[in-house]
């Protein structure tokens, strides 16, 4: 159910956290161009009746310029045609859109399937089933999701969560190679999507629990061979750190940060790992992507800064070489990841257009940032913040607050929680209402370090946590938010409170057309100036996908969701029994323990279209 929209004054009053949360407006420059690049893929990317990337475009904009659905008939939305991926594990993927074929990726055991636009829509043409290892499932941290895969140069590549990447050919589904990257017997898996850049298939590894050391590594997309791997900890030789490495604050600068900011050799297994999502810049040719959570947890076991664990880098594509990076947040204490999206956009700031990323952190605050540099030019809550009280400008370090610190000893009231304001689930922006759109959490937790001993596959945490609403202990009414954020204005324009954490992505539309899943089984259409509820239909299984929108091949536009309740948010529905221990899963499920009476286990695709 969505609640009333409140008066932006009541919410910020509300969000309890200091700093400013307005700012000086800004005019407004005309609305950015899509980053693109002469490769097939942004070719295709260019095409608004496809979609090649989870993300849209290079640029993280998860905007299409399809006009047929508006604010004015999208109440007329009705459903055009499903299918049953035959898996009943959280279905966090995005589905692909190339001619006149959707491809979809479920969950483990990551099944990727093919099937026919052309009417009747949503015949299978074929599926691929990679030999995925059973063992991972073991070491998968927070379910066995998947977050899509990524087309170029006629082929889908994706990740199995038995640490390999695979391409497959587009049109006959045949495997054209599968490379290993990781080990799952250390704990490593992976879940990310690809992002395919310059003949280059970008990506990382998960497994920041089991105290893996984490990577972002680059295949050639014709053989799959490894043409560089850049470590997020470890020597500069490692991190692919060099002459032409500039970071923009000095605590980013020196020699070897990424092993004299650890204890000895604990770097080694320092997490770091880049599970989430990669932007790109083709003009200043640079990639922009986000490390995980330093191992372990308990903060006290591993003094200094850490890095580089919950950092932002921004590369090279052709060599890995690191261009700039900043750390997120210093010495972690609280498993705010910086795996976050990095949305590409040019805005008018301080009198000048300035290519800017907009980041909304795990850690509370959204980021706008110059990206050829790494410069914060603002950093602001976007929901109930304790643990720090600002990001100092000049310094771009967080001023923490000295109550929330964890290590040996239990912080309660700690916002936001593990989760952070916002986890993986990625924003959309629409670049004709200059809004971020940002499907995100509205919890705070307890935590308290403990003790813990590495064995290799096995968790590394050392941590015990206790999630809960923002408002409450005791409160099962408001744990979500789907907020529209000015970001010149640095303020919620508006903002939907959700009864459980928004945990699917957002898909933003020329037709001033908001998407967005809830976990209690809506997919829910929104007026993206004003946030009014436009339609709304009940799905059958709770909703952490990623919409997206197509033109099919009779030339009508289609909006298409995966539901299927899982992952982190969804464990409570997965059989995890939090009443036995309220620190079970992370202690995620305690805050959603009421979830199961609101969906059942699914795994479906949706699609929608006008009559």
């Amino acid at each position: 159910m969505r609640m009333k929209l409140l008066p932006i004054s009541a919410l910020l009053a509300a969000a309890a956290c200091s700093g400013q949360d307005t700012g000086p407006a800004a005019v407004r420059e005309p609305a950015p161009g899509v980053a693109t690049s002469d490769s097939e893929t942004s070719s295709a990317g260019r095409d608004d009746g496809m979609w090649v990337m989870p993300a849209r475009d290079y640029a993280a904009t998860r905007y299409s310029n399809l006009t047929e659905i508006t604010a004015d008939n999208a109440d007329k939305l009705r459903l055009a045609w499903s299918f049953s991926t035959g898996v009943l594990r959280g279905h966090e993927a995005a589905p692909l859109v190339v001619g006149s074929t959707m491809y979809i990726v479920t969950p483990f055991p990551n099944i990727l399937y093919a099937l026919d636009l052309r009417p009747p829509a949503g015949r299978l043409k074929w599926k691929y089933e990679p030999p995925t290892a059973r063992a991972a499932q073991g070491v998968a941290c927070c379910d066995v999701v998947n977050r899509g895969a990524a087309f170029a140069d006629g082929r889908i590549f994706f990740n199995t969560l038995d640490a390999h990447t695979v391409a497959v050919d587009a049109e006959t589904g045949k495997e054209i190679w599968r490379t290993k990257l990781g080990e799952i017997n250390r704990g490593e898996s992976m879940t990310m999507a690809p992002l395919v850049v310059k003949g280059k298939v970008l990506v990382g590894n998960s497994g920041g629990e089991f105290g893996v050391r984490g990577w972002l590594t680059a295949l050639d997309a014709a053989n799959g061979k490894i043409a560089w791997r850049a470590y997020s900890t470890g020597p500069d030789r490692d991190v692919l750190i060099g002459s032409g490495f500039r970071p923009f604050y000095p605590q980013d600068q020196g020699q070897d940060l990424g092993v004299t900011s650890w204890p000895a050799e604990q770097w080694k297994l320092g997490g770091g790992t880049v599970w989430g999502w990669i932007s790109y810049d083709p003009e200043l040719d640079l990639i922009y992507y986000g490390t995980g959570n330093p191992g372990v947890w308990n903060p006290a076991l591993r003094p200094g800064d850490n890095k580089w664990a919950s950092s932002l880098f921004a590369r090279d594509p052709d060599t890995g070489e690191a261009r700039w990076a900043y750390q997120t947040t210093p010495h972690d204490e609280h498993d705010f990841d910086g795996v976050n999206e990095s949305v590409l956009v040019d805005l008018a700031i301080g009198g000048r257009t300035r290519k800017v990323m907009l980041r909304p952190e795990r850690n509370g605050f959204l980021y706008v940032m110059d990206r050829a540099t790494g410069e914060i030019l603002s950093a602001d809550p976007y929901g109930k913040v304790t643990w720090a009280s600002k990001v100092d400008l000049t310094t771009g370090r967080p001023e923490i607050n000295q109550a929330m610190r964890t290590g040996n000893r239990r912080a309660t009231g700690v916002c936001p929680a593990a989760p952070g304001m916002k986890d993986w689930q990625p924003v959309a922006w629409s670049p004709r209402t200059r809004l971020l759109y940002i499907p995100h959490n509205h919890l705070c937790m307890d935590y308290e370090g403990t003790e813990a001993n590495y064995i290799a596959g096995t968790p590394y945490v050392g941590a015990s946590v206790r999630m809960y609403s923002a408002e409450g202990k005791g409160d099962t009414t408001y744990r979500g938010n789907f907020t529209a954020w000015d970001p010149i204005a640095r303020k919620a324009r508006w903002r939907i409170k959700e009864k459980f954490p928004v945990w699917s992505g957002a898909l933003a539309t020329a037709g001033d057309v908001v998407f967005y899943g809830t976990m209690d089984r809506s997919f829910v259409a929104l007026h993206a100036r004003t946030g009014s509820v436009l339609w709304q239909m009940q799905l059958g299984s709770g909703i952490i996908g990623q919409p997206i929108t197509y033109r099919g091949p009779e030339g009508k536009q289609y909006v298409a969701v995966l539901s299927g309740v899982g992952g982190w948010a969804g464990a409570a529905a997965l059989g995890v029994l939090p009443e036995e221990d309220p620190t079970i899963a992370l202690g995620f499920p305690i805050a959603v323990s009421d979830l199961p009476r609101y969906t059942p286990q699914g795994g479906t695709l949706a699609v929608f279209a006008l009559p």
